[in-house]
């Protein structure tokens, strides 16, 4: 039986994946919702973390593989495009701390719209790279799966994937990304369900090419 703690950590795991969808759609949530989410969303990051000291206590010690080191940069870049997330959005705050400082709003949206949707990328790709470890711990939750059954979710993951590459055309993620828009533009008569939907195809989409990095690094060093 799966352990307290693992149990622990995939709740926390979801729930900072669903708070992440949300934070996404910021103007179709809400502005106010937008501010509180991402005291939420940090606050989860800290206490993943936390369960997770033993990993950050090990990062100096031991050999660092190709796949441990590319793991490493991933948390690496992901925790500062955290801070550079929660920064930028306390000093703009006008609900939660209520600060909005005029004086630099066009630099630190910029940094705050550049933080989100790399870190989106940075976390999705971090989560295919635990993949094997994810779905390992909630496999203890169910009885073995049967091939078909595997090879049905082998098909809808692939489906997700190439839905969630057109998503990521459609919805211009990659010109966010690039900073070829300096403002994030929303269909204000879209219902939020289906901006969520296509936004957890491209997170879909991230989490599979993370996961087959992982699968080459293995089957190198396996060889």
């Amino acid at each position: 039986m799966m352990k307290r703690k693992q149990m622990v950590k995939i709740t926390i795991d979801l729930l900072m994946t669903v708070l992440l969808l949300f934070l996404m759609a910021y103007s179709l949530a809400g502005e106010a919702i937008h501010e509180w989410i991402g005291i939420a969303l940090f606050a989860l990051f800290i206490l993943h973390h936390i369960l997770n000291r033993r990993w950050c206590r090990n990062l100096f010690r031991g050999q660092y593989t190709p796949i441990r080191a590319c793991q490493t940069a991933l948390v690496l870049l992901v925790f500062f495009c955290m801070i550079g997330s929660l920064t930028s959005g306390v000093l703009l705050s006008r609900y939660v701390f209520r600060l909005d400082i005029h004086s630099f709003s066009a630099v630190l949206q910029t940094v705050h719209m550049l933080c989100a949707y790399w870190g989106f990328v940075f976390l999705s790709l971090h989560l295919g790279m635990h993949w094997r470890v994810i779905m390992g711990m909630a496999g203890k939750l169910m009885k073995k799966s049967s091939k078909g059954c595997k090879g049905i979710l082998r098909m809808t993951a692939s489906l997700i994937a190439v839905y969630g590459a057109y998503a990521f055309i459609k919805r211009d993620f990659g010109n966010y990304m690039l900073l070829r828009y300096h403002f994030v533009f929303f269909d204000f008569e879209e219902p939020l369900v289906l901006f969520l939907l296509d936004y957890a195809a491209i997170l879909g989409l991230f989490v599979c090419v993370g996961y087959y990095i992982s699968v080459l690094f293995i089957r190198k060093k396996n060889r």
